[in-house]
């Protein structure tokens, strides 16, 4: 009996709830560099180390590695099994759907085209391969899987197709059942069409919360962090151009410059007031009481977030995310007051004042 064969025989099945519920989303995954950022086909490995945490992702030929879009369907399969724990139904790594409920949770169309996407993405997230050292309790011990272990095609007794089976994998289910290890996330998260876009919301959201303080990260750790293949001026340049743009739902982003030239992205969660929202292009004059839009596209020169001084960086609380940006003791950024950036785009170097600290938003 093949292995698939003697796991799924173990496993009860699953049936996916029906309904728009909660979207949950495993906070390891928002954390670290699981998925290629990029629709291209990507064989290249990825490779992260910090800490005690090391991880190695890679991906066959055929299919190339699992994408940030991918990641949707294990979106998908957390907020079915959240949603049935905490209704009090059973679960299980062996779950059934049909296609349309999954594409339709996510946000996505539910022509052909996108049916044959959705096999597309099962392949590439059963193909990909991880290796792990996260949650595993001995020091030195790795744990290696696929995002699925298998998937197939239902049929009904007339043999006309009937939904899907698949198997998550128990790193996952065992995350994913941890409630300190979950996380609620926008549904808008599903408009962002970017991979970097994707890719920084989750991040901000693991790390921000609803923290009224916000937390900074150092731009080439945020480099590091992403996995990403681009080189790190063009990272740079898309960092300043989704803070320029501001599509991130429920948070506020900016730049922040030390004197030293180091760059910083700062963020924090913003109102979601619903009468709240001046759209892009909305005159500046906005009535007295009405909270900051998460959605306006700021002008080029001052930060929008209220507070004009650069602050410490958040290491107590954020450790793991400063570590590579810490300086030595007592080595805190100039503060100062925000002033518009001018930038060259050839050497995305920042022209300051020696001994000035600026924020801003491009």
């Amino acid at each position: 009996m093949s292995r698939s064969a003697s796991e799924r025989g173990q496993l009860d099945l699953f049936h996916a709830l029906p309904g728009e519920f909660a979207v949950r989303d495993a906070q390891d995954l928002m954390s670290y560099p699981f998925f290629s950022l990029s629709k291209s086909h990507r064989t290249r490995p990825i490779e992260f180390a910090a800490g005690s945490v090391e991880i190695r992702v890679e991906a066959v030929a055929d299919h190339g590695m699992a994408t940030i879009w991918d990641a949707d369907i294990l979106i998908w399969a957390a907020s079915q099994i959240v949603e049935a724990r905490d209704s009090g139904l059973r679960t299980s790594r062996l779950m059934a759907a049909t296609p349309y409920q999954i594409l339709t949770f996510i946000g996505r169309g539910t022509s052909a085209r996108d049916y044959h996407r959705l096999k597309a993405a099962l392949d590439r997230l059963q193909s990909t391969t991880v290796c792990t050292s996260i949650r595993q309790l001995a020091e030195g011990r790795r744990r290696q899987f696929s995002w699925i272990n298998e998937w197939t095609e239902r049929t009904d007794a007339t043999g006309r197709p009937d939904g899907i089976e698949l198997i998550v994998p128990d790193w996952f289910y065992r995350a994913v059942l941890d409630n300190a290890l979950i996380l609620t996330i926008d549904r808008a998260y599903f408009d962002l069409t970017g991979g970097l876009d994707r890719w920084l919301y989750r991040l901000v959201r693991k790390h921000g919360g609803r923290q009224k303080a916000g937390w900074r990260f150092e731009f080439r750790h945020l480099h590091v962090k992403s996995g990403s293949l681009s080189p790190f001026k063009r990272f740079a340049f898309d960092l300043r151009e989704i803070i320029r743009r501001q599509p991130l739902p429920g948070y506020r982003l900016a730049l922040e410059i030390e004197a030293r030239g180091r760059r910083l992205l700062a963020f924090e969660p913003c109102g979601q007031a619903v009468d709240g929202l001046v759209l892009s292009g909305t005159s500046g004059i906005v009535p007295s009481g009405t909270g900051p839009s998460c959605y306006q596209e700021p002008g080029v020169g001052l930060s929008n977030l209220k507070d004009d001084r650069i602050r410490g960086r958040n290491l107590d609380s954020n450790k793991e995310s400063n570590s590579c940006c810490a300086g030595p003791a007592g080595d805190e950024p100039a503060r100062g007051r925000a002033l518009s950036l001018e930038t060259d785009p050839q050497n995305d170097r920042p022209e300051l004042p020696r001994g000035t600290s600026r924020r801003a938003t491009t």
